[in-house]
């Protein structure tokens, strides 16, 4: 269970719970995506960067959840944003440089999907840090 600032627990907790099994089933579609990718020098490269960025975000996103303040929570959920954001990319590498194929639809649509999640989640969680207008 995930605490959370900013809706309530049992709430969030299903939700927070849900994203985390998102994540880790990216990572996991794009590790095995990394197994299919030739091995040579550029599907070498290609398939090492996309294993890095797609597995980081649920490990940030498990550092959200025990965030010590919410100015840290929405560090880490930016963390998230930013490794997906670059997974998106070596998705689009990988399809257009290692051929066709690879079956790599719907884990760009996830990514897609994922990224929109982080963005409505940051500008939430920044307009929730905001010290109130006196």
């Amino acid at each position: 269970m995930c605490p959370t600032f900013y809706l309530e627990q049992r709430l969030m907790s299903s939700k927070s719970d849900l994203l985390e099994k998102r994540l880790i089933d990216f990572g996991v579609g794009a590790c095995r995506l990394v197994r299919r990718i030739q091995k040579d020098i550029v599907g070498a490269h290609v398939a090492q960067q996309l294993a890095r960025s797609a597995t980081s975000p649920a490990a940030n996103y498990a550092e959200a959840c025990g965030a010590e303040s919410k100015r840290d929570f929405v560090h880490k959920i930016q963390i998230c944003l930013k490794e997906l954001l670059e997974t998106s990319i070596w998705l689009r590498l990988a399809d257009r440089t290692c051929g066709g194929g690879l079956g790599l639809g719907s884990l760009i649509q996830e990514c897609n999907e994922l990224i929109s999640i982080f963005v409505a989640s940051t500008k939430t969680a920044k307009a929730k840090t905001k010290p109130a207008n006196l």
